[in-house]
């Protein structure tokens, strides 16, 4: 049933290419991915996009394809097979549309699978770190000069963070009072760092530092490598939308450089990293320094502690709210990914003057 059914959506696509099986890829949480295996090369990545989390997802797609474009007129004077392994591509319909909606109303994209290539759950050496840093540097540089105005904004203040403050005080408010009696610590954290943790904010309002194409999921698994270990291109990009570079180059960092899981409750594991920051950043300024303003540079060390802060925020808000919005294994697992993410903050902190 569901192969006839993949079979048919592939259908849709115009690729010259006839069906002949499946894989489920498992690593994304939000859509469905399938990779569709041809009688002959290439193979394709079928994607079901989630509009349950995604409101506009046409507008999603096309940022895709939009993004995709851009980036293949930058590097067309690389030979074909060389360019093909370094951009997402993505096959139109037959009517000519970046996506097939079925009967049912569910979106789906076709793109072309990169062979011979690999991801990384995590970062295991410097030299993943500071591939890792080239290949986001190179995506930001690429897409430097896009018109963001062209672009749809597809999760609406993801990284604003008055916004996200706005959703934790109305978690202090409902929360009961035995959630609120063991957050106390955390609280009064989040309350402490109001005033730092607003700057980057304040500086894109103000137009001090412009708006930019950004990817907005910039772990090292959205990031493709070949198999000796040397980065490809970026992938994943359903999150892509208008934001500042300190949202991609501190998210990266954040998962980048904790040395323990992002739910690790035994904290004494849980550090900052300087020596795989050093790395990724090297990397990272080494593809987009050119492109970036001496205040974009100056503040990157920022983006790192903002956006460990704003993920520890949102999870300490919904442990108030009693964990509606991220699954959870146990009880107190939203209140231990925040003590987790402040503990990292904390250790980054205090190598603050190292790293800047």
């Amino acid at each position: 049933m569901v192969t006839e059914k993949l079979k048919s959506i592939f259908c849709q696509f115009q690729h010259g290419s006839e069906f002949h099986s499946y894989k489920e890829l498992a690593s994304g949480h939000i859509n469905d991915t399938y990779l569709i295996l041809t009688k002959n090369r290439p193979y394709f990545v079928l994607q079901r996009i989630n509009h349950g989390v995604f409101k506009d997802v046409p507008g999603l797609i096309n940022n895709k394809v939009a993004i995709s474009r851009h980036i293949q007129n930058k590097l067309s004077h690389l030979p074909k097979e060389e360019l093909e392994r370094q951009v997402l591509r993505f096959a139109p319909t037959k009517d000519n549309n970046a996506f097939y909606q079925d009967e049912t109303g569910n979106y789906w994209n076709l793109m072309y699978f990169i062979d011979d290539s690999l991801t990384f759950e995590t970062v295991k050496d410097v030299e993943v770190a500071y591939e890792g840093g080239k290949i986001f540097g190179e995506f930001l540089n690429l897409t430097s000069d896009f018109d963001v105005s062209k672009l749809t904004e597809v999760i609406p203040k993801f990284h604003d963070m008055s916004f996200r403050y706005s959703q934790f005080n109305s978690a202090l408010q409902s929360a009961s009072k035995e959630r609120l009696f063991k957050g106390t610590t955390a609280i009064d954290y989040v309350v402490e760092l109001k005033e730092e943790m607003h700057i980057l904010q304040n500086l894109k309002e103000s137009g001090d530092i412009k708006l930019r194409v950004t990817h907005n999921d910039t772990k090292i698994s959205n990031a493709l490598f070949s198999k000796d270990n040397k980065g490809l291109c970026v992938i994943d990009t359903d999150t892509v939308m208008p934001g500042i570079v300190h949202y991609d180059f501190g998210d990266a960092i954040r998962t980048i450089c904790n040395t323990a899981a992002e739910d690790e409750t035994n904290l004494d594991l849980v550090s900052f990293n300087t020596h795989y920051y050093n790395a990724y950043t090297k990397g990272f300024l080494e593809k987009v320094k050119d492109s970036l303003s001496p205040m974009e540079i100056e503040y990157l060390p920022l983006g790192a502690k903002t956006m460990i802060f704003i993920m520890g925020l949102r999870f300490l808000t919904d442990f108030l709210n009693n964990d509606v919005y991220y699954k959870t294994k146990y009880p107190e697992h939203n209140f231990d990914r925040a003590k987790n993410q402040f503990k990292l903050l904390q250790s980054l902190t205090e190598k603050y003057k190292e790293i800047q």
